[in-house]
């Protein structure tokens, strides 16, 4: 009989311990579990909604460079329209100057051929009195000489 007792305590003590166990120790393990599988939880929530943050972000970089890059052509656009302008403009304002500077010389040119003909004029008209005066064989007087010159540069002038 002692087997026999000793079995049913034994059978005794581990029911116990069932008990015990399952009274004391489960629940916090249980617990214990719970809360492990709820944080690994949170984590695949925040890594998936991390990932979810992380296309959103690519894909608002991606529409900023595109952007960017729409806006930057446009301002290669816009300054070679304006270089463009310049340099159209520099064209016309040079044209216009190149105008005017032959405009001016043509006028000096005219002024100058003017004079050289007076000079000539005054110098023709002074051989003519010199030659006048040889022919004459007497000195012309300086009135005389100066309506003689106006009469001889009129002469010229027309024809």
């Amino acid at each position: 009989m002692t087997i026999n007792a000793t079995f049913i305590g034994q059978i005794l003590v581990f029911a116990i311990l069932l008990w015990f166990i399952y009274k004391f120790v489960t629940p916090a393990l249980s617990q214990a579990l719970n809360e492990r599988q709820k944080k690994i939880a949170d984590g695949l929530a925040a890594a998936e909604k991390g990932q979810k943050d992380l296309a959103e972000a690519q894909s608002r970089a991606e529409g900023v460079i595109k952007e960017a890059r729409d806006r930057a052509n446009q301002i290669i656009d816009q300054a070679n329209r304006r270089s463009n302008e310049i340099v159209d403009a520099a064209k016309g304002t040079a044209q216009h100057e190149g105008e005017r500077i032959v405009t001016t010389a043509r006028t000096e040119a005219a002024t100058e051929a003017n004079r050289a003909r007076d000079t000539l004029r005054r110098e023709v008209g002074s051989l003519v009195a010199a030659g006048t005066s040889r022919l004459l064989e007497r000195e012309v007087d300086a009135k005389t000489h100066a309506d003689l010159l106006d009469k001889l540069a009129a002469e010229i002038g027309r024809g």
